[in-house]
């Protein structure tokens, strides 16, 4: 397929206008669709959109539009998408969208008279290009399986959107792997090649790379204004900025990153990783004063959202409080594990799970030793499980195909096409699991 439409783009329209149908109606299509393609496809029918309704939500406000642009990271890596796709925009005819984590476009700019033509497709500044609400796309379908996607001509799964070409990839925090965008080239069907994909890709790891800069260079000028001030302290502290990133630490081994809540205030508080703190602001950041030793005793419930494609979540509530995290699809894929599996599992095991090969210890371990860093003694060792002292809940979605979108890891898919064990874990365990609750719990013997 990529070789006819490389060759012949109104014969590959064509052709996949073909398979569309066929698959759509349920009969046998002349060639298969794609997998990632196929996948999106069920995601849809699953989902009820109509192929044949262009449904579009309403535009974001202009001033909400505005508000996004300035909380997004995206907007330091603009001048680098700038550079590295708009050059050639005019002669390839094709238009640049940026969009941010909730498939919102923020930026939209190239071609005159492709951006009319994005007009009459609702290609529009505030528009919302989630998948499950525009069908599959360059820009929803890649933030639901986080890796680079072309779509072109019939591949859309709205009908109205078959003249269309899009090449889309995310844009990814370097710092956590958090998606926090999508980059996007699009344009009728004549802008399409095969390279487009790479290109987009290769422009995307581009944005992420400045952004690493720019977060190093930060944490350089916070490390400096705080020095002079961990010297003159005794006990347990560290410097981070404002989402809770290490620049320095005195009296504690290091810390690469403590969980914030959204709306920290200066005072006595408790943060994961560090207990009881005293909060004390400092010019791009804050200083924390440990009181006590970490502790874990208080946890009392441990919840793994995984019911949005896309977006997954860890919430830890406590007796002294509660905080949450986005976690990257590498740690949502080993906590998940972690969770199916209450008496634990060991390194080979998991690298067994995850990658369908017992050798690959080392990767596990790195990416443990990450997790420990944000759950501390929550998540204990030999072998590696949950603490046992908190109740665990993972919170599905409806359709078990629907579980972590775009995840290879063989376990994972196999408990796509298995049904649920939650229910059978609960009567193990002398619990009774309720039939409404889209959820497998493990944690405490008889909780």
């Amino acid at each position: 397929m990529t070789r006819l439409a490389a060759l012949d783009t109104a014969q590959a329209a064509r052709v996949l206008h073909e398979v569309r149908e066929a698959t759509l109606a349920g009969q046998r299509a002349p060639i298969a669709p794609r997998p990632v393609i196929e996948q999106s496809w069920g995601r849809m029918l699953r989902n009820g959109v109509d192929p044949d309704h262009d449904f579009r939500s309403g535009l974001l406000p202009r001033d909400e539009v505005r508000r996004r642009r300035e909380e997004s990271p995206l907007r330091h890596a603009l001048p680098v998408l700038r550079q590295g796709l708009l050059s050639v925009a005019d002669v390839a005819q094709h238009i640049m969208v940026v969009a941010d984590a909730e498939g919102r476009v923020l930026w939209r700019e190239g071609s005159r008279p492709v951006l009319r033509k994005a007009d009459g497709l609702g290609l529009q500044l505030g528009a919302d290009w989630r998948e499950d609400v525009v069908g599959t796309n360059g820009v929803g379908t890649v933030a639901v399986v986080r890796r680079p996607v072309q779509v072109f001509a019939g591949e859309h799964f709205v009908r109205s959107h078959a003249s269309w070409t899009c090449t889309g990839a995310p844009v990814t925090d370097p710092r956590d792997g958090r998606l926090i965008g999508v980059v996007d080239v699009s344009g009728p069907l004549a802008t399409m090649h095969p390279a487009t994909l790479a290109w987009v890709d290769s422009v995307a790891k581009l944005a992420e790379a400045r952004l690493r800069e720019l977060h190093l260079a930060s944490l350089e000028r916070l490390r400096a204004t705080a020095a002079p001030v961990l010297a003159r302290l005794g006990g347990r502290a560290l410097v981070v900025d404002r989402d809770g990133w290490a620049a320095a630490v005195t009296g504690m081994p290091y810390v690469r990153r403590v969980g914030l809540p959204k709306s920290l205030v200066p005072g006595r508080r408790w943060l994961p990783a560090l207990g009881a703190c005293a909060v004390e602001p400092l010019a791009g950041g804050w200083l924390l004063r440990a009181e006590g030793e970490p502790s874990a005793s208080g946890a009392a419930r441990i919840v793994l959202d995984l019911t949005r494609p896309g977006r997954r979540v860890l919430t830890v509530e406590t007796s002294a409080g509660s905080w949450s995290r986005e976690l990257s699809p590498r740690h949502a894929e080993l906590l998940f594990l972690l969770a199916e599996h209450p008496p634990g599992r060991g390194a080979a095991s998991l690298a067994r799970d995850l990658f369908g090969d017992p050798s690959r210890t080392v990767t596990v371990r790195a990416e443990i030793s990450r997790v420990r860093r944000y759950l501390g003694e929550l998540l204990l060792h030999r072998p590696y499980r949950l603490s046992g002292d908190a109740e665990i809940a993972v919170l599905l979605p409806e359709d078990p195909r629907d579980l972590l979108p775009g995840s290879s890891a063989p376990a994972v898919a196999d408990r796509r096409v298995a049904p649920a064990t939650a229910d059978r874990r609960a009567v193990a365990d002398g619990r009774a699991a309720p039939a409404d609750d889209r959820r497998t719990a493990g944690g405490r013997p008889g909780a």
